[in-house]
Protein backbone atom coordinates (compact mmCIF):
# COMPACT_ATOMS: atom_id res chain seq x y z
CA UNK A 1 0.00 0.00 0.00
CA UNK A 2 1.39 3.40 -0.95
CA UNK A 3 2.02 6.16 1.61
CA UNK A 4 0.98 9.77 1.15
CA UNK A 5 4.09 11.99 1.26
CA UNK A 6 3.85 15.41 2.93
CA UNK A 7 4.72 18.46 0.84
CA UNK A 8 6.51 21.73 1.47
CA UNK A 9 5.43 25.07 -0.04
CA UNK A 10 7.46 26.52 -2.90
CA UNK A 11 7.73 30.20 -3.71
CA UNK A 12 5.39 30.93 -6.59
CA UNK A 13 2.52 28.99 -5.09
CA UNK A 14 3.45 25.41 -5.95
CA UNK A 15 4.44 22.66 -3.50
CA UNK A 16 7.13 19.99 -3.49
CA UNK A 17 6.95 16.46 -1.99
CA UNK A 18 9.27 16.21 1.00
CA UNK A 19 10.75 12.85 -0.01
CA UNK A 20 11.79 12.06 -3.55
CA UNK A 21 13.21 9.16 -5.49
CA UNK A 22 16.59 10.02 -6.97
CA UNK A 23 18.03 8.09 -9.91
CA UNK A 24 21.69 9.14 -9.52
CA UNK A 25 24.11 6.44 -10.75
CA UNK A 26 21.25 4.27 -11.99
CA UNK A 27 21.44 2.73 -15.44
CA UNK A 28 18.48 3.07 -17.76
CA UNK A 29 17.65 -0.59 -17.12
CA UNK A 30 17.70 -0.02 -13.36
CA UNK A 31 15.43 3.02 -13.75
CA UNK A 32 12.94 1.04 -15.81
CA UNK A 33 12.96 -1.72 -13.19
CA UNK A 34 12.97 0.25 -9.95
CA UNK A 35 11.23 3.56 -10.68
CA UNK A 36 7.87 1.74 -11.12
CA UNK A 37 8.46 0.14 -7.70
CA UNK A 38 9.03 3.59 -6.19
CA UNK A 39 5.86 4.94 -7.81
CA UNK A 40 3.92 1.95 -6.50
CA UNK A 41 5.26 2.63 -2.99
CA UNK A 42 3.92 6.18 -3.14
CA UNK A 43 6.82 8.31 -4.37
CA UNK A 44 5.59 11.18 -6.52
CA UNK A 45 8.81 13.22 -6.72
CA UNK A 46 11.45 11.98 -9.18
CA UNK A 47 14.89 13.60 -9.36
CA UNK A 48 17.08 13.12 -12.45
CA UNK A 49 19.63 15.15 -14.42
CA UNK A 50 21.19 15.53 -17.86
CA UNK A 51 24.42 14.16 -16.40
CA UNK A 52 22.74 10.96 -15.17
CA UNK A 53 22.09 9.88 -18.77
CA UNK A 54 18.79 8.26 -17.82
CA UNK A 55 16.17 10.91 -18.56
CA UNK A 56 14.76 8.88 -21.44
CA UNK A 57 14.28 5.89 -19.13
CA UNK A 58 12.64 8.11 -16.50
CA UNK A 59 10.17 9.41 -19.06
CA UNK A 60 9.42 5.92 -20.36
CA UNK A 61 8.91 4.49 -16.86
CA UNK A 62 6.58 7.31 -15.90
CA UNK A 63 4.53 6.96 -19.07
CA UNK A 64 4.31 3.17 -18.68
CA UNK A 65 3.22 3.50 -15.04
CA UNK A 66 -0.07 5.12 -15.96
CA UNK A 67 0.31 7.68 -13.16
CA UNK A 68 -1.10 10.99 -14.45
CA UNK A 69 1.65 13.53 -15.14
CA UNK A 70 -0.07 16.15 -12.98
CA UNK A 71 0.19 13.81 -9.98
CA UNK A 72 4.00 13.79 -10.19
CA UNK A 73 6.77 16.26 -9.41
CA UNK A 74 9.67 15.81 -11.84
CA UNK A 75 13.05 17.48 -11.41
CA UNK A 76 15.97 17.57 -13.81
CA UNK A 77 19.25 19.46 -13.87
CA UNK A 78 21.37 21.10 -16.56
CA UNK A 79 25.12 20.57 -16.59
CA UNK A 80 27.50 23.58 -17.02
CA UNK A 81 27.97 23.18 -20.79
CA UNK A 82 24.27 24.08 -21.12
CA UNK A 83 24.36 27.30 -19.10
CA UNK A 84 25.32 29.96 -21.66
CA UNK A 85 22.17 31.83 -22.69
CA UNK A 86 22.19 30.85 -26.37
CA UNK A 87 22.59 27.17 -25.46
CA UNK A 88 20.43 27.04 -22.36
CA UNK A 89 17.05 27.39 -24.04
CA UNK A 90 17.93 24.70 -26.57
CA UNK A 91 19.04 22.29 -23.87
CA UNK A 92 15.90 22.88 -21.81
CA UNK A 93 13.90 21.82 -24.88
CA UNK A 94 16.18 18.81 -25.32
CA UNK A 95 15.60 17.81 -21.68
CA UNK A 96 11.85 17.93 -22.20
CA UNK A 97 12.19 15.88 -25.37
CA UNK A 98 14.20 13.17 -23.59
CA UNK A 99 11.68 13.04 -20.77
CA UNK A 100 8.80 13.13 -23.28
CA UNK A 101 7.12 15.85 -21.20
CA UNK A 102 5.69 19.30 -21.87
CA UNK A 103 7.16 20.68 -18.66
CA UNK A 104 9.25 19.84 -15.61
CA UNK A 105 8.24 20.91 -12.14
CA UNK A 106 11.76 21.95 -11.18
CA UNK A 107 14.93 22.61 -13.17
CA UNK A 108 18.28 23.18 -11.49
CA UNK A 109 21.72 24.31 -12.53
CA UNK A 110 23.69 21.22 -11.44
CA UNK A 111 27.16 22.58 -10.67
CA UNK A 112 28.61 26.05 -9.92
CA UNK A 113 30.71 26.38 -13.09
CA UNK A 114 30.25 27.87 -16.54
CA UNK A 115 28.14 30.86 -17.59
CA UNK A 116 25.37 30.44 -15.04
CA UNK A 117 24.74 34.20 -14.90
CA UNK A 118 23.59 34.55 -18.51
CA UNK A 119 21.87 31.18 -18.37
CA UNK A 120 19.63 32.28 -15.52
CA UNK A 121 17.77 34.54 -17.97
CA UNK A 122 16.98 31.49 -20.13
CA UNK A 123 15.75 29.64 -17.04
CA UNK A 124 13.42 32.54 -16.24
CA UNK A 125 12.15 32.56 -19.81
CA UNK A 126 11.39 28.85 -19.55
CA UNK A 127 9.28 29.54 -16.46
CA UNK A 128 7.34 32.27 -18.27
CA UNK A 129 6.80 29.96 -21.26
CA UNK A 130 5.39 27.20 -19.03
CA UNK A 131 8.21 24.75 -19.76
CA UNK A 132 9.44 24.85 -16.17
CA UNK A 133 7.39 25.44 -13.02
CA UNK A 134 10.27 26.39 -10.67
CA UNK A 135 14.02 26.95 -10.96
CA UNK A 136 16.91 26.57 -8.56
CA UNK A 137 20.54 25.70 -7.96
CA UNK A 138 22.47 22.60 -6.97
CA UNK A 139 25.81 22.68 -5.11
CA UNK A 140 26.23 26.47 -5.43
CA UNK A 141 28.17 28.35 -2.70
CA UNK A 142 26.94 31.68 -1.34
CA UNK A 143 29.24 33.86 -3.42
CA UNK A 144 27.99 32.32 -6.68
CA UNK A 145 24.38 32.48 -5.54
CA UNK A 146 25.01 36.21 -5.01
CA UNK A 147 26.01 36.56 -8.67
CA UNK A 148 22.68 35.09 -9.75
CA UNK A 149 20.68 37.16 -7.28
CA UNK A 150 22.27 40.29 -8.77
CA UNK A 151 20.53 39.62 -12.11
CA UNK A 152 17.55 37.48 -11.10
CA UNK A 153 13.96 38.53 -11.71
CA UNK A 154 12.86 35.10 -10.46
CA UNK A 155 14.83 34.05 -7.40
CA UNK A 156 15.94 30.43 -6.91
CA UNK A 157 13.10 28.48 -5.32
CA UNK A 158 15.23 25.46 -4.39
CA UNK A 159 18.82 24.91 -3.26
CA UNK A 160 20.06 21.32 -3.51
CA UNK A 161 23.14 20.50 -1.40
CA UNK A 162 24.42 17.73 0.83
CA UNK A 163 22.36 17.62 4.04
CA UNK A 164 22.52 15.11 6.88
CA UNK A 165 23.13 15.30 10.64
CA UNK A 166 26.88 15.55 10.00
CA UNK A 167 26.33 18.36 7.46
CA UNK A 168 23.22 20.30 8.51
CA UNK A 169 23.79 23.42 6.34
CA UNK A 170 22.51 25.80 9.03
CA UNK A 171 25.16 28.37 8.14
CA UNK A 172 24.15 28.37 4.48
CA UNK A 173 20.48 28.65 5.39
CA UNK A 174 21.18 31.65 7.61
CA UNK A 175 23.24 33.33 4.90
CA UNK A 176 20.50 32.90 2.31
CA UNK A 177 17.81 34.10 4.70
CA UNK A 178 19.82 37.31 5.05
CA UNK A 179 19.65 37.63 1.26
CA UNK A 180 15.89 37.31 1.08
CA UNK A 181 15.86 33.58 0.31
CA UNK A 182 14.41 32.47 3.61
CA UNK A 183 11.51 30.82 1.78
CA UNK A 184 13.75 28.76 -0.51
CA UNK A 185 13.40 25.00 -0.06
CA UNK A 186 16.55 23.02 0.69
CA UNK A 187 16.93 19.58 -0.86
CA UNK A 188 19.43 17.22 0.70
CA UNK A 189 21.44 14.61 -1.14
CA UNK A 190 23.24 11.97 0.92
CA UNK A 191 20.58 12.34 3.65
CA UNK A 192 21.90 9.19 5.31
CA UNK A 193 25.53 10.24 4.94
CA UNK A 194 28.18 8.71 2.72
CA UNK A 195 27.45 5.16 3.80
CA UNK A 196 29.09 6.01 7.11
CA UNK A 197 28.12 3.36 9.65
CA UNK A 198 28.94 5.82 12.44
CA UNK A 199 25.92 7.93 11.52
CA UNK A 200 23.52 5.00 11.75
CA UNK A 201 24.93 3.93 15.10
CA UNK A 202 24.94 7.35 16.76
CA UNK A 203 23.39 6.74 20.20
CA UNK A 204 20.80 9.49 19.80
CA UNK A 205 19.38 7.82 16.69
CA UNK A 206 19.51 4.27 17.99
CA UNK A 207 17.73 5.32 21.20
CA UNK A 208 15.03 7.21 19.31
CA UNK A 209 14.60 4.32 16.89
CA UNK A 210 14.01 1.94 19.78
CA UNK A 211 11.63 4.38 21.48
CA UNK A 212 9.44 4.92 18.42
CA UNK A 213 9.71 1.52 16.78
CA UNK A 214 11.56 2.87 13.75
CA UNK A 215 14.93 2.27 12.12
CA UNK A 216 17.81 4.74 12.62
CA UNK A 217 17.45 5.65 8.93
CA UNK A 218 13.79 6.56 9.45
CA UNK A 219 14.71 8.71 12.46
CA UNK A 220 17.35 10.55 10.44
CA UNK A 221 14.92 11.15 7.56
CA UNK A 222 12.36 12.43 10.05
CA UNK A 223 14.97 14.82 11.48
CA UNK A 224 15.60 16.19 7.99
CA UNK A 225 11.88 16.67 7.33
CA UNK A 226 11.49 18.52 10.63
CA UNK A 227 14.39 20.72 9.55
CA UNK A 228 12.28 21.66 6.51
CA UNK A 229 14.32 19.73 3.95
CA UNK A 230 13.44 17.56 0.98
CA UNK A 231 15.45 14.32 0.88
CA UNK A 232 16.37 11.66 -1.67
CA UNK A 233 17.30 8.44 0.16
CA UNK A 234 18.93 6.14 -2.40
CA UNK A 235 17.87 2.49 -2.62
CA UNK A 236 17.00 -0.17 -5.18
CA UNK A 237 15.33 -2.31 -2.53
CA UNK A 238 11.51 -2.07 -2.53
CA UNK A 239 11.32 -2.78 1.21
CA UNK A 240 13.74 0.06 1.93
CA UNK A 241 11.76 2.32 -0.42
CA UNK A 242 8.68 1.72 1.71
CA UNK A 243 10.61 2.23 4.96
CA UNK A 244 12.16 5.48 3.75
CA UNK A 245 8.84 6.96 2.70
CA UNK A 246 7.19 5.88 5.95
CA UNK A 247 9.44 7.82 8.32
CA UNK A 248 6.61 9.76 10.01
Amino acid sequence: MSVKVPSLPLSGGNSIPAIGYGVFQMTSAEVEEHLPEALEAGYTHIDTANAYFNEVAVGCAIKASGVPREKLFVTSKLFPQSYAYEQCGKDIDATLERLNMDYVDLLLFHQPYGDYVSGWKAMEEAVREGKVRAIGLSNFPVEKIDEILAVAEIKPAVLQVEINPYCNQHELKEALAERGLGDAVFEGWYPLGHGDANLMTEPVFTKLAQKYGKSPAQIILRWSFQEGNVTFPKTLNPAHMRDNIDES
